[in-house]
């Protein structure tokens, strides 16, 4: 625990715990810095601020919780910059030779956690409670292996249909930026971190599966490099977690797993934003605004997104919500985060030109790119159920994979976006790229 005395020794105080209930850390200004501290801090950086390291070690990561009473692991200020070290699952015991039983293991003898191990968490000098925290990811660099699993007749999307097994291995080519799942079928590397944010506001330890607010366990497919995700403060110092890294996921996650991985490096820049005033987190690309919605109702998670989008367009184009809410599904591009994280996911993208839509007629049927399967509900939960088993069982009959390997193959790949999303019945599309498969 040599790291964790050095990190006490920062604040220079004798007591972690104050009568109010709240770390003494985060009540006092943190300036002095130990010799830990300053060791973290390295030159020659070509990102802004201060450059600093922080390994995954046992002394600054997590396995599976938040708490916002946590001594933070790397204490930086506003527009520094960290290149961050990342484990696989349950404290690095994820990696190649592991057997679906001991994984299986994992998860069910410790109830009470996620399986991410979470690096962190990082304070940010300056970050109050109401501020807005943009976190900048410049670049990421995963380890040679990923892992895609299907705990039997646990958890993912159809948990009552897989009662058996499966965890299959992959080498990570970050050169050609490709994995091959078999022989004649590449699946597309985009790394991402499938868990970013900051401690929510409640005290306690937390279960760091369910997203929320102080963003998390968004697995949000689009927060690759080069975005910013900008996420609003709860506590002094925001406290960043990073961590359940990927390599590549589809949209909707449906075996629970996408291509899981380890990140040698995931550089973020960290800067706080005391104007913008945000009550969910949006991700910031190159050319688009992305806004999410959360729920344990795919349906109200739709809405939620939809409400989030207004909110933006209305910001956009200075126009009242309740104006900008028809205007959704006319200019934005919303698809299927997740739906396994207890909290189900849906997010929009949104041009920054509000003269250009996102907006496009989703295939119902198969096109020269893409394997198609769609489904339409009242219920956004039956449709994606639907959309998504039809395209499983579609990837068996046509292309000629595995029952498990499909439900694989879905979870890493498939793309399931919404359609209709103004009337009573509700569509989902998913689509799976034919360009994987090589001739």
């Amino acid at each position: 625990m040599r790291f964790f005395n050095l990190v006490m020794a920062v604040t220079s105080m004798a007591t972690l715990w104050a009568v109010a209930g709240a770390p003494v850390w985060a009540q006092q200004p943190i300036s002095a810095q130990s010799a830990a501290q300053k060791l973290m801090v390295v030159p020659g950086s070509k990102y802004p601020g201060r450059m600093h390291v922080l390994p995954a070690t046992m002394e600054t990561t997590q396995w599976g919780w938040f708490d916002n009473g946590e001594l933070p692991r790397l204490i930086i200020d506003s527009g520094d910059t960290v290149a961050i070290e990342s484990m696989s699952h349950s404290h690095g015991q994820l990696y190649p030779g592991r057997t679906i039983e001991e994984l299986k293991k994992l998860r069910t003898d410790w109830p009470a956690r996620g399986p991410m191990t979470l690096t962190g968490p990082i304070f940010v000098n300056g970050a109050e409670p109401g501020d807005t925290l943009q976190i900048k990811i410049q670049k990421i660099v995963p380890r040679p292996w990923g892992a895609n699993f299907n705990v039997p007749g646990l958890f993912g999307q159809f948990p009552s249909r897989f009662p058996d097994g499966q965890v299959k291995y992959f080498y990570l080519d970050n050169e050609k930026k490709t994995t091959e799942f078999a022989p004649g079928i590449e699946i597309p590397l985009r790394p991402f971190p499938g868990t970013l944010g900051v401690a929510r506001k409640d005290p306690g330890r937390y279960n760091a599966v369910p997203p929320g607010p102080f963003a998390g366990n968004l697995d949000n497919r689009d927060l690759v490099e080069g975005t910013t995700l900008h996420v609003p403060v709860f506590v002094r110092g925001a406290l960043v977690w990073q961590g359940d890294s990927h390599a590549a996921q589809g949209n909707g996650e449906v075996n629970l797993t996408g291509l899981e991985t380890a990140f040698q490096e995931i550089t973020l820049t960290m800067t706080v934003d005391k104007a913008t005033k945000l009550e969910w987190p949006r991700i910031e690309t190159p050319t688009e605004w992305i806004t999410m919605g959360f729920d344990e109702d795919l349906t109200k998670a739709l809405a939620n997104a939809k409400s989030e989008t207004a909110k933006f367009i209305a910001e956009q184009r200075k126009v009242s919500p309740e104006q900008a809410m028809p205007m959704v599904s006319k200019t934005s591009d919303c698809r299927v985060t997740q739906v396994v994280d207890i909290k189900k996911g849906v997010h929009c993208m949104t041009s920054k030109d509000a003269a250009k839509s996102l907006a496009e007629p989703r295939p119902t049927a198969e096109t020269p790119q893409y394997l198609v399967t769609y489904a339409t509900d009242a219920d956004m939960n039956k449709a994606m159920d639907n959309a998504s088993w039809a395209m499983i069982e579609l990837l068996q009959k046509d292309k000629g994979v595995s029952r498990l390997d499909a439900y694989a193959l879905a979870s890493m790949t498939m793309d399931c976006r919404v359609g209709e999303m103004d009337a009573a019945e509700k569509s989902v599309h998913c689509l799976v790229a034919k360009s994987m498969w090589k001739k």
